[in-house]
C-alpha cells in the first residue's frame, strides 16, 4: 500500500514538473512570438514610411518637373529679352558713334571758327587802335566778354611787358581819368614800374578795365584809386582797385561774380564785367576777388597776376 502512495506521488511529481517546463516553454515561445509580432509591425511601418516617402518624393518630382518647364519658358523669354536689348545696344551704339562724328565735326568747326574770329578780333583792334576809334574798341571787348564769360581754356601768357604798362591800357580803355565828377588816382610801387609781367597784355588789360569800369558804375561822386604793386615772394603783379562808392552788401557779395547779376538796374552793362574779369584772371593763373575786409566807404577789388 505504502508502495503504491509512493508510486503514485512520484508519478505526480514528474507530471507536475513537466507540466510546469511544458508551461515554461509555452511562454517562451509566446513572449517570441510576441517579439516576432512587434518586429513584424515595426517593418510594416517602415514600409509604410518607405512608402510615404516615395509618394512624397513623387510629388517633389512632379513640382520640380514643372517648376523645370516653368524655368524653360522663363529662359527662353529671357533670352528673347536679352536679344532684343543687343539690337537696341547695337542701334544706341551707332547713334552715339554717329552722334560723336557729329560732335568732333562741330567741334573742330568751333575751333577754326574761333581762330578765325580771333584773328577778325586781332585785326580790329589794331585798327580801332591805329584809329583811335574808341567806339570800334569798345564793341571787340563786348564781343570778346561772351567768349570769356564761362571761358575754361587756359590763356596763353605771350607777352612779356612792364607791370605798369597793363595799369596804363586799361586806364585809356576805360576813361577814368577823364571823368569830370570824379577824382582818378594812379599809385604804382617803384618795384613795380621796373618789374616786367609774363601775360597776355589784351586778355589782362580787359580784366583791369572792367574793374575800373565797375568802379566808375556805383561811383557817382568821390573818388577812384588805382594801386599798382608786386609782391616778390608770391611773384605776383598786385592791381587794387579801391571806389567811395555805392559798396557792396554782405548779402551780395557771394554772387557779384556770377554772370549776369545786376547789383543795380539802372546801370547800363549786362552784368559780366567781374565775371569776365575773374574768368580771364584765372585763365591766366591769377584771380580776382573783393577785399571783404575792406571798411570803406565804396568797395576794393583785387586783380592779382603771376609775374
Amino acid at each position: 500500500m505504502l508502495t503504491a502512495l509512493l508510486i503514485v506521488l512520484a508519478i505526480t511529481a514528474c507530471l507536475g514538473i513537466a507540466l510546469y517546463f511544458q508551461i515554461k516553454a509555452s511562454r517562451k515561445q509566446a513572449g517570441e512570438q510576441e517579439q516576432l509580432l512587434k518586429d513584424y509591425q515595426q517593418r510594416v511601418d517602415e514600409q509604410q514610411k518607405l512608402l510615404d516617402d516615395y509618394r512624397a518624393l513623387e510629388k517633389n518630382f512632379d513640382s520640380v518637373g514643372e517648376g523645370y518647364e516653368q524655368a524653360l519658358l522663363a529662359f527662353d523669354k529671357m533670352e528673347e529679352e536679352q536679344q532684343k536689348n543687343k539690337q537696341i545696344n547695337e542701334a544706341l551704339e551707332k547713334r552715339c558713334n554717329a552722334l560723336q562724328e557729329q560732335c568732333d565735326h562741330l567741334q573742330q568747326h568751333a575751333l577754326k571758327s574761333g581762330e578765325v574770329i580771333d584773328q577778325a578780333l586781332a585785326s580790329m583792334r589794331e585798327i580801332a587802335k591805329q584809329t583811335a576809334n574808341n567806339k570800334l574798341a569798345a564793341l571787340i571787348g563786348k564781343i570778346s566778354d561772351m567768349d570769356d564769360v564761362e571761358g575754361q581754356k587756359a590763356i596763353g601768357r605771350t607777352d612779356n611787358i612792364l607791370v605798369s604798362q597793363v595799369a596804363d591800357e586799361a586806364i585809356a580803355a576805360s576813361g577814368v581819368d577823364n571823368i569830370s565828377y570824379l577824382k582818378f588816382e594812379k599809385q604804382v610801387d617803384p618795384v613795380a614800374a621796373a618789374t616786367m609781367l609774363s601775360t597776355n597784355l589784351v586778355k589782362a588789360v580787359r580784366a583791369l578795365t572792367h574793374l575800373l569800369d565797375n568802379a566808375l558804375k556805383f561811383t557817382t561822386e568821390g573818388s577812384v584809386t588805382l594801386k599798382v604793386a608786386v609782391d616778390m615772394e608770391k611773384m605776383q603783379a598786385i592791381y587794387t582797385v579801391e571806389d567811395t562808392g555805392a559798396g557792396i552788401e554782405e548779402p551780395e557779395q557771394e554772387h557779384i561774380f556770377e554772370p549776369y547779376v545786376k547789383l543795380n538796374q539802372f546801370f547800363d552793362g549786362q552784368g559780366i564785367g567781374l565775371t569776365v574779369a575773374r574768368s580771364i584772371a584765372r585763365r591766366l593763373e591769377g584771380d580776382v576777388v573783393l577785399d571783404t575786409t575792406y571798411e570803406g566807404p565804396g568797395s576794393r577789388f583785387v586783380l592779382t597776376l603771376p609775374i
